[in-house]
């Protein structure tokens, strides 16, 4: 899996180049805040005036079946209207207003089959309210995982729901997330895969135990995996949608980085810890490209340089399987 623009600096499509790395599935935003900025008379009807969806999405899906790559959205931010006129990253008051708009998606994006229910919920500034070391948080994501699993198995039965979404860290730890993460039964809230971004400044190895109690980074997976089997009483498949480690410099993001040959020697290590086990659905590389010099803190996670040169990265991906 890959993050990544559609469009490359020079106007041309990236999905050339995501064939070539034989990317699987290409992850992409869908911001509910943007498509619905004012309240739709009818939520569900992806026609309703309401809805301004993004163009940029329609470009993706277009040449994402042109080179038979799956399309995987992530649905985020709320609307002023739905959340009491607050900023985007609270939850909306009535999670179903979260679940109409994921139908009217569903029925816009027929082909799209996989969805991330919020990205990183449990990280500073991503989900409100989120206190630290509080339950409360992940209870009210989890009525948000309840609303958006049930519209989407609602709009097609083959609809994946990808829950939690987690980061390696937080403002909740995730061991504590997942913990915390029930409904007002008890119960956790129905998911088909758990959605991690395991984040590490550890090169990838899963002989070695867990270095930071309620973290979970790439080292960590088994770890939370056995958290998952028993909060569900199932294997529950990891969707490992972002992972990545910078090169040259330290940036806004990350104040560690490696070489660009250690970068690709720690995507190979990645791609073949998660082949070595059976309960990872999938790891994302975040991301195609570096930012250009000229952006504050420039973020250099990419497998090509800014002006779209492959670093090493770009070869240990093409070659990862």
């Amino acid at each position: 899996m890959i993050w990544g623009p559609v469009l490359l600096p020079n106007g041309q499509s990236a999905f050339p180049i995501y064939h070539r790395l034989g990317v699987n599935v290409f992850q992409i935003d869908l911001t509910w805040a943007q498509v619905a900025p004012t309240r739709p008379a009818d939520p569900e009807d992806p026609a309703d005036p309401a809805y301004q969806w993004p163009v940029q999405l329609d470009q993706a899906i277009q040449e994402a079946a042109r080179y038979k790559i799956r399309i995987c959205l992530l649905v985020q931010r709320s609307p002023s209207w739905a959340n009491g006129g607050r900023a985007s990253d609270w939850a909306p008051l009535d999670p179903a207003d979260y679940g109409d708009f994921l139908i009217a998606a569903a029925r816009r994006y027929p082909s799209v089959h996989d969805w991330m229910i919020w990205g990183e919920p449990n990280r500073d500034g991503n989900f409100e309210p989120m206190p630290p070391d509080s339950p409360a948080g992940p209870r009210r994501y989890a009525l948000l995982l309840n609303a958006a699993y049930h519209a989407l198995k609602q709009a097609s039965k083959a609809n994946t729901v990808i829950g939690g979404d987690t980061w390696s860290f937080g403002t909740v730890e995730p061991a504590s997330f997942l913990r915390w993460m029930r409904l007002p039964d008890g119960k956790p809230p129905p998911l088909d895969d758990y959605g991690h971004n395991p984040f590490s400044i550890r090169f990838p190895d899963l002989h070695e135990g867990p270095y930071y109690p309620g973290g979970r980074d790439i080292n960590d997976i088994d770890t939370l995996e056995a958290q998952l089997a028993s909060t569900y009483h199932r294997q529950v498949k990891l969707w490992l949608s972002e992972f990545s480690v910078s090169s040259d410099d330290n940036n806004r993001a990350f104040a560690f980085h490696v070489t660009r040959k250690q970068q690709a020697r720690w995507l190979t290590a990645a791609f073949g810890l998660v082949n070595s086990v059976s309960y990872v659905a999938g790891l994302g590389w975040f991301e195609l490209l570096d930012e250009p010099p000229s952006a504050p803190g420039q973020l250099t996670l990419g497998l090509m340089s800014a002006n779209i040169q492959p670093k090493p990265a770009f070869y240990a991906y093409e070659r990862a399987r």
